[in-house]
């Protein structure tokens, strides 16, 4: 399923930030409603989250977030299109699918972002420390919708008058 952590000769575990960002690309590309439950395994107790509608620190505040992805939209899903790493540093692009429950159900809409991961390790298993999302909500998200769209639209038209 994800990349193992290896045991060397002296049956000590080894684990890199290589590996780890392998096992949390394949986690968010997979990631079910009953994997949230799993987040631990993959987010430090302590990480930070930010993205355009979210700003928090520890795991357990980090849960809901994903929580009420699953409960707000139909089919959710995160297909990572790159994934670029330096040492502890770990940038991913992605497309972020999904379907609106209040509008249009039946559309699947996609939102292109980016998020830039850093790794931490803890008692030798490496973890995300800091995970942050940069999309822009204005238009991946707003544009899409009714009444907002047609008057962030209207803006960006007038902007670029």
């Amino acid at each position: 399923m994800h990349p193992p952590i290896t045991t060397n000769a002296l049956n000590t575990t080894t684990d890199t930030a290589e590996q780890a960002a392998m096992r949390v690309v394949q986690f968010f590309e997979s990631l079910q409603l009953h994997d949230v439950a799993r987040i631990k395994d993959f987010y430090c107790t302590d990480a930070l989250f930010k993205d355009p509608f979210n700003a928090v620190q520890g795991v357990d505040a980090i849960a809901p977030i994903f929580l009420h992805m699953f409960d707000a939209l139909i089919q959710p899903r995160f297909v990572i299109t790159q994934k670029v790493q330096q040492g502890a540093h770990c940038f991913v692009t992605w497309d972020f699918l999904f379907a609106m429950r209040q509008f249009q159900p039946d559309t699947t809409q996609t939102i292109r972002g980016a998020s830039h991961l850093v790794f931490r390790c803890e008692d030798g298993v490496w973890r995300v420390a800091v995970h942050r999302d940069y999309w822009d909500a204005a238009e991946e998200l707003y544009e899409k919708l009714p009444v907002v769209g047609a008057l962030m639209r209207w803006l960006k038209k007038r902007a670029n008058n």
